[in-house]
């Protein structure tokens, strides 16, 4: 109260001549002692001054002084001492300001006592004069009920319900054995199960009391303070001007007897430095030279990924993620993209219950016209994945959606492929080429599928991986394998979540003599436009498995649902003796294909290869990784062939396998990539991965080996990053991450025909519908010396110390 009662003095006295505001300047504070912050502060404000003392300053400081304004003033004051008050919020316009009456200096230092102050000190006396009573203790009273038992009665929740009691008992000798459960189908088991009707619950139609309840939120203060260290400055100089010798003292230093004697002295052995500077450079680091880059010479390597191109098509990728990317493994520059509609998992699911609402092709792009497609694959759904076949590139299998296979044949485009470049050079070199703009200006030409097969026998789900099997073997119905002296690839492979894996066989194109009534009806049902090859013409819409296996464990038949397989046995190269042109070739023969000739062998004749191994790896939508074997076993009870159950399972991701693949440089080490973090497999070893990745930030979505580097491998992220691991360098963490796009990295694969000695590709697909490929370092494409040894020697020790 006193605060503002002090505030109230100081207000009524604003207009009066008693109040005379002044400015003290630092010299003037330190003189009379009143310092800001120091001597006087906003608390403790009054400061009584001598009249002596100012009428010295005033002598002394003449009109320089503070109080000269009020000279007049300070003479004519009665009293001894003058009452200076510190105004630190300007209540009148300056910092200080002087009180020129006794009776304001008096009301200032002391105060009236209020009202209020009054009171309490007469309460005080009052306290101090009452009586002391001496202590009764309390008395006991008999209760009396006002109804609040009724009330806690209310409140209190009772159990009203008789509690069920179940009593579950095992026989003594199975106590701690072990306990295996099984999944059983409850129709096939005569009163398995209770039907349980609904009934209307009485429990939610009784009225609940209403309680009342009331809290207080109240926020918890808390004071905090900080203090910050100030540098002080500081004065530095430095020299910048050289210290020179004059003319006397240069002609008396090279005169002397000390410098000539020096230059004798070191005369020999300068001749020698120099000499030695001419054979080798004496700066040249050692150390530094260890290292195999040819940029690691001035420091540190720089590792990047660099945009090459980028492709997309409004049309037919707009709103579309890219599924799958393939380079075509004969013609350099040329690379094949297959998209699919954006789905959620609850549509993926029901893929059957959605139309294709738009039109789903393979886009062919090159290097040489980044804006419109070299050639396009009419499908009849989305494709999810597609291969080039290694026997012949210009036919290709793809796996859709619905579950069917899709071969193509593009043997009559292949030129067209192959001249890219030529026509892109002629539109931009010369005007005379007019047939080569107006060609290139319309559409693509769209090549349609040559068969397709038959949805009865096909995958219920989604094919998500398919694989040709190698040119050296074939494959029967209880998988047992035998030699091809065709050398061309006549089977797949695919695997889809419906828990299958299945073996497609291409028979020969000979089919056996028909009825010519026969004939005619074949022509009116399946009619093929003039435009399609009739490669496989005899497989359109009646294309059956060789072989389905399926996958589920050995104990409780539970299935597995494949995405993504690999065979050890997939090691194989595309021939390139005759199929692979240079950028110089521009025209080449047209050939026969290879899948027209075939003839049917005699199977009595094969030879049966004993040292084909036929396990595979899966790698499941749960995120499991499972070993198996795609031999059949004769079930003695059914007398047919059965698919083994004998499978190994690990549960190391905790969502979807994204990527399964074998090492380019060693067939037994594969890796896996599922959810956030990666693995790598040795074939063979039970003990689990040879190396485990730590949980990233984002998660994995796709993959790729390197295909120069053994210890490189290539990782794409939902945020549009790429990891880059180098084994070699560091194992615990990524060596090095670059962004590629804004949206989820959805494929990735690197290119296997390399242009020149420098220049390696990479090419990356988005969830937008975008395919950048880039340019991959000198770091990450040349490998050290020694470095498949290496690697190889890291894996044996990690086996060893799994072991």
């Amino acid at each position: 109260h006193s605060e503002f009662f002090y505030q109230a003095i100081l207000l009524s006295f604003t207009g009066h001549p008693e109040i005379f505001p002044l400015v003290f300047t630092t010299k003037t504070q330190e003189i009379f002692n009143c310092r800001v912050d120091e001597d006087v502060t906003e608390e403790n404000c009054f400061k009584l001054i001598k009249k002596e003392d100012i009428i010295q300053d005033l002598k002394t400081r003449a009109t320089i002084s503070d109080f000269h304004p009020v000279k007049k003033v300070v003479l004519e004051y009665p009293g001894e001492e003058l009452l200076v008050v510190f105004d630190a919020k300007f209540q009148y316009g300056q910092n200080f300001y002087f009180v020129a009456s006794e009776e304001a200096k008096e009301n200032l230092l002391k105060p009236p006592e209020t009202a209020e102050e009054k009171e309490e000190e007469e309460e005080e006396n009052r306290e101090e004069t009452l009586e002391v009573h001496p202590y009764k203790p309390p008395v006991h009273k008999p209760w009396v009920s006002l109804g609040s038992e009724k009330e806690v009665e209310e409140e209190s929740v009772k159990d009203t319900v008789t509690k069920i009691k179940y009593m579950i008992s095992r026989v003594r000798r199975k106590f701690g054995a072990p306990i295996t459960f099984t999944d059983k189908n409850a129709s096939n088991v005569k009163d398995s199960y209770v039907e349980c009707m609904s009934y209307q619950d009485k429990t939610f139609s009784i009225k609940m009391l209403e309680k009342d309840v009331g809290i207080q939120m109240v926020p918890k203060v808390r004071e905090a303070s900080t203090q910050t260290k100030w540098a002080y400055p500081k004065n530095a100089a430095t020299q910048y001007f050289p210290r020179q010798l004059s003319n006397e003292e240069k002609e008396e230093s090279l005169s002397s007897e000390k410098l000539k004697e020096f230059l004798t002295s070191v005369h020999l052995r300068m001749e020698i430095a120099l000499q030695q500077n001419e054979i080798m450079n004496a700066f040249f680091d050692d150390w530094k030279a260890l290292a195999e880059d040819e940029s690691s010479s001035g420091g540190k390597p720089d590792v990047y990924l660099k945009a090459y191109q980028s492709f997309t098509d409004l049309h037919y990728l707009k709103d579309r993620t890219i599924s799958c990317v393939c380079w075509h493994p004969t013609i350099y520059g040329i690379i094949a993209v297959s998209a699919r509609e954006r789905l959620s998992y609850e549509e993926q699911v029901n893929l059957c219950d959605k139309s294709l609402l738009q039109q789903s092709v393979i886009l062919f792009w090159s290097f040489f016209d980044p804006i419109h497609p070299q050639l396009m694959l009419e499908c009849p759904e989305d494709i999810y994945c597609f291969q080039f076949s290694p026997s012949d590139p210009n036919i290709i299998a793809g796996g859709c959606i619905n579950g069917q296979v899709v071969l193509w044949d593009i043997s009559q485009h292949e030129e067209k492929l192959q001249n890219a470049k030529t026509v892109a050079d002629g539109v931009k070199k010369t005007a005379v080429n007019m047939v080569n703009v107006q060609q290139s200006s319309t559409e693509p030409p769209l090549v349609r599928y040559c068969a397709v097969s038959s949805t009865e026998y096909s995958h219920k789900k989604t094919v998500t991986d398919i694989h040709w099997l190698p040119d050296y073997f074939e494959d029967n119905r209880v998988g047992a394998t035998f030699e091809n002296r065709a050398e061309i690839c006549v089977q797949l492979v695919t695997c889809s979540p419906d828990s299958s894996v299945l073996f497609w066989d291409i028979p020969a194109t000979k089919l056996p003599e028909q009825p010519s009534s026969e004939k005619v009806k074949e022509k009116e049902v399946f009619y093929m436009p003039p435009d399609v090859p009739d490669t496989f013409k005899h497989l359109d819409l009646c294309w059956k498995p060789l072989t389905k296996i399926n996958l589920c464990e050995s104990d409780t038949n539970r299935e597995y649902g494949p995405i993504r397989i690999s065979l050890r046995e997939l090691h194989y190269h595309y021939k390139t003796s005759e199929k692979v042109h240079s950028l110089n070739t521009l025209e080449v023969p047209a050939k026969e294909s290879p899948y027209t000739e075939m003839s049917t062998p005699s199977s009595k004749n094969l030879k049966v290869l004993e040292n084909i191994s036929a396990d595979f790896s899966v790698g499941t939508e749960d995120g499991e990784i499972v070993y198996s074997n795609w031999k059949m076993e004769i079930d003695s009870d059914l007398a047919k062939p059965v698919s083994q159950k004998h499978t190994q399972k690990y549960a190391i991701h905790t969502e979807t396998i994204n990527t399964l693949q074998r090492s380019p440089f060693f067939k037994d080490i594969i890796l896996s990539i599922g959810g956030r973090n990666f693995a790598i497999w040795k074939e063979g070893l039970t003990n689990g991965p040879i190396l485990q990745s730590s949980c990233s930030a984002g998660r994995y979505t796709a993959g790729q080996w390197s295909l120069t580097r053994p210890g490189v491998f290539f990782i794409g992220r939902d945020d549009g990053n790429i990891d880059i691991w180098d084994l070699l360098k560091k194992t615990h963490e990524t060596s090095h991450f670059q962004n590629i796009s804004e949206s989820m990295i959805t494929f990735i694969s690197p290119s296997a025909i390399i242009a020149s000695a420098k220049q390696h590709f990479l090419a990356v697909s988005d969830d937008l519908g975008v395919l950048h490929v880039l340019e991959i370092c000198q770091t990450l494409s040349h490998p050290s010396r020694n470095e498949h040894a290496n690697v190889l020697d890291y894996f044996e020790r990690e086996v060893k110390y799994l072991k």
